[in-house]
């Protein structure tokens, strides 16, 4: 009797929370689809950040076609003026240091980066529903600029047609603006472009009769330059691995540089990795051509001057970028283009003399 009694009282139990599920399971849909459940979210973005145009192109569409007029963005621009105070109020209010963009903040949580955003962003949209919703962040100034209607802030959700057209319509400046941005930095950036033109067409066309003396200054000049190119580069490679902010002299808009797609070669390699890549092959082929004998240091001397033409090359390259096309200038990067322009010239006389070796019918 007692064994009937405990397997009945289990059955009506299992009932009971069967029916309770299922009478809790509606309620909770209906809070997910009440009009007044909106989940708001404020993101920090760069038009030249290629992480940026990843979140807003690719993370950011699915979320809008999945929670519709439950989500709703505010982007601001961390690039203009006014944007660039509210991003520096929210960082001083969580604390922070420094931070980087894309910087996206939910309730009293922040996601830095194309990693953190698309892995936690939908979990934490998804508990603030089921919560009721979820204000705007307090971030001091903010109400202001929103109510004030600043172009740098642009408000995202499932009504707007094309939630990345924003994107591409600030990145699409004309040549004027783009360059009068950071007016300053850019015409430094100008000037150091003409003096490596100059000196790549000087030195490649004039090779056979270009003759600097160099042999104190050999010895000495072109090992401490690739030092000083390795502190360089290797802070910059870590600011762009990193995703940090660059500390940066009073010329020059290094953070929004280091944000922009052009940070990585082919979007995967960072730039300062291959300029710490490019001033160790350098050095090594110097060490070769200073101690090593006959062919191995003639192929280590011309090898170095190929790198240096290469590297003189790229470096204008990069350096005509950023006043023309990301509007921004990296004193780091300027630093590295003049170190690269050094090396360039004192890897002339020894890769003209190490190539009439390899050569001799090319001898001049």
């Amino acid at each position: 009797m007692t064994q009937w009694l405990i397997q009945r009282f289990s059955q009506w139990l299992l009932v009971v929370f069967l029916l309770a599920g299922f009478w809790l399971l509606p309620e909770r849909q209906v809070v997910a689809q009440s009009p007044d459940n909106v989940v708001h979210v404020v993101l920090f973005y760069s038009p030249n950040c290629g992480h940026c145009h990843y979140v807003i192109d690719e993370v950011l569409p699915p979320l809008f076609e999945q929670y519709g007029q439950h989500l709703q963005i505010l982007a601001i621009d961390a690039s203009q003026p006014d944007g660039y105070t509210l991003y520096q109020a929210a960082i001083t209010q969580l604390g922070l240091e420094s931070g980087g963009v894309p910087f996206l903040i939910i309730g009293d949580r922040y996601l830095i980066g194309s990693g953190d955003i698309p892995e936690q962003l939908p979990d934490l949209i998804e508990q603030h529903l089921a919560q009721g919703g979820l204000d705007c962040p307090a971030i001091v100034g903010l109400a202001d600029a929103v109510n004030q209607s600043s172009p740098a802030i642009v408000i995202l959700s499932s009504t707007t047609a094309d939630p990345k057209e924003f994107l591409t319509k600030n990145t699409s400046k004309d040549l004027v603006a783009r360059f009068t941005n950071d007016l300053a930095g850019n015409t430094l950036a100008l000037i150091v472009l003409l003096v490596m033109v100059v000196s790549a067409g000087t030195g490649i066309f004039f090779l056979p009769v270009i003759n600097i003396p160099s042999d104190r200054l050999w010895k000495w000049a072109i090992p401490a330059l690739c030092a000083i190119g390795l502190i360089v580069a290797g802070y910059l490679a870590y600011v762009e691995v990193a995703q940090v902010e660059a500390v940066c002299g009073p010329v020059g808009d290094c953070r929004t540089v280091h944000q922009s797609s052009y940070a990585r070669l082919f979007g995967v390699l960072p730039i300062g990795v291959l300029g710490v890549a490019g001033y160790i092959a350098i050095l090594a082929a110097w060490v070769l051509g200073r101690y090593g004998q006959g062919k191995l240091a003639n192929l280590a001397m011309a090898a170095m001057l190929g790198m240096a033409v290469f590297g003189l090359l790229f470096s204008i390259y990069l350096t005509f970028l950023e006043p023309f096309v990301i509007g921004a200038t990296c004193a780091w990067c300027l630093v590295s283009a003049i170190l690269m322009t050094l090396l360039f010239w004192l890897s002339l006389t020894p890769g003209k003399i190490a190539l009439s070796a390899l050569f001799p019918s090319n001898a001049k």
